[in-house]
């Protein structure tokens, strides 16, 4: 369920930990983050290498009577009684017309945008979150685009995205995170 997941939340706030993309120590909570789609990722490794791509930022599988097509995205989870919100960085599937459009101005300061998409990856906290609808912002630069759940699809995630979450809820969910993450090594 939490294959992929690169990125551990430190339960002791004052913990530095390294990343593994700046290569900086910091000492604020890590983003959890997600390195491939849930749909790459249960993909037999043969698969993988036969009819898909994957690099930091895209993933594309090409089936025989359909290709998807997932970009890295940003979510910000707000916790209401903490001073810090979770980032994690998760992947939506997008439409052709959407990720090319994407992948087109990838580099580009000036570009904004505002896609369609479906989360991709299964979020601790929830029995399922694949195929919750968001709007995929992109604002240009080097940013990840963010993604905000659509307030009108009933789901507990998309009520915790607008309601947000208590502080000893995030320590649950990263807790179990962390649990699996070592149980898997």
């Amino acid at each position: 369920m939490f294959k992929g997941l690169k990125n551990i939340f430190f339960p002791k706030r004052k913990r530095k930990y390294k990343c593994p993309e700046c290569g900086q120590y910091h000492q604020d909570w890590p983003a959890l983050y997600y390195d491939a789609p849930i749909n790459y990722s249960q993909l037999p490794v043969e698969d993988k290498e036969r009819i898909a791509s994957l690099d930091r930022d895209f993933c594309v599988i090409e089936y025989p009577d359909q290709t998807d097509r997932f970009i890295r995205v940003v979510l910000i989870q707000r916790v209401y009684d903490g001073c810090e919100d979770l980032h994690y960085g998760l992947w939506v599937s997008l439409s052709e017309k959407s990720f090319l459009d994407y992948k087109s101005h990838f580099d580009s300061n000036d570009y904004e945008a505002v896609y369609f998409g479906w989360i991709s990856n299964i979020l601790e906290g929830y029995d399922d979150t694949l195929s919750v609808p968001v709007d995929v912002v992109y604002n240009g630069g080097s940013n990840r685009p963010e993604i905000i759940p659509h307030k009108s699809y009933s789901h507990p995630f998309v009520e915790d995205y607008y309601n947000g979450i208590a502080k000893k809820e995030a320590q649950k969910r990263v807790n179990n995170i962390l649990q699996r993450f070592n149980d898997n090594i």
